[in-house]
């Protein structure tokens, strides 16, 4: 706002005042056209416009490598630092919190508040077990630090891991519907926390969990002959996040990209690696 100086103000020679405005005019758009930076805790936008032009980055192993060219980072929340995260987000990347809601590990911080009856058969990782997921009243709490430890961090987003203990031996009876209360029970709980939910694989689920997650992220739905099964999602504009593990880039991105998925090239350990297929 200008301010018309006082009579007792002695006005400055007209050429500094232009001066002063030339230089006005080459520092305001600088700084005024920089994006502005989501505050800690906000769930991430997904704007359906770039919906296809996504590039990300998965990394749960060795080193962080912030300087990867990609607009969203996939990280395990334990391992990495606010410091890290708000380097990352100071460059406005999306950061993504991975998080195990179906599995725990002896190893885990919180092991010891899910109760020994809520502990199935051993799960996919290392030194896992499956959860109940019908118990909701036990679970819920610890599943809500979880996220709450993704959001003081940081991370705007949640994935959900192990969100599909249905379809494998858990030592429990669960079923389809059991999957999908419990799945639409933690995407609301993430929202309540102001995280952006999605979902990690899950694919037989996910025409019926298209409406209550934001974005996707698949595991080899091209060597697994899956991926038509994700386009609920792009259909409703929203993010599905690719990877395939033992497939050339030469051989799946001409296909997915064409999908509207973004898609990378990875290998199983997660770590800074990646191989990323190029945009539309």
């Amino acid at each position: 706002m200008w301010i018309r100086p006082r009579r007792h103000v002695a006005v400055r020679p007209l050429r500094r005042v232009l001066s002063a405005g030339v230089a006005l005019l080459l520092v305001v758009p600088a700084y005024g056209c920089r994006p502005k930076l989501t505050p800690p805790g906000a769930p991430t936008a997904w704007p359906a416009a770039s919906a296809r032009t996504w590039q990300w980055q998965w990394q749960l192993s060795g080193p962080l490598d912030p300087t990867v060219e990609a607009d969203v980072f996939l990280l395990d929340p334990v391992v990495t630092t606010t410091e890290q995260t708000n380097d990352l987000r100071s460059r406005d990347r999306r950061l993504i919190c991975h998080v195990h809601v179906g599995s725990v590990r002896a190893a885990d911080p919180d092991a010891s508040r899910f109760p020994d009856i809520v502990q199935g058969s051993t799960g996919r990782r290392p030194d896992s077990r499956w959860l109940d997921v019908r118990s909701w009243d036990a679970l819920k709490p610890v599943l809500a630090d979880r996220f709450r430890l993704c959001r003081g961090k940081g991370f705007g987003a949640v994935a959900l891991a192990d969100a599909d203990g249905y379809a494998s031996r858990t030592g429990f009876p669960l079923d389809f519907d059991d999957q999908l209360l419990f799945n639409r029970r933690l995407a609301e709980l993430a929202r309540s926390l102001s995280l952006s939910p999605g979902l990690v694989n899950d694919v037989p689920q996910l025409a019926a969990l298209a409406p209550d997650f934001d974005f996707v992220v698949n595991e080899e739905c091209v060597r697994l002959g899956q991926c038509a099964k994700l386009l609920p999602f792009v259909d409703a504009d929203k993010p599905v996040f690719h990877v395939e593990y033992a497939i050339s880039t030469d051989e799946f991105c001409v296909t997915t990209v064409g999908y509207g998925f973004a898609s990378i090239r990875k290998d199983r350990r997660l770590d800074a690696w990646r191989e990323a297929c190029p945009l539309p």
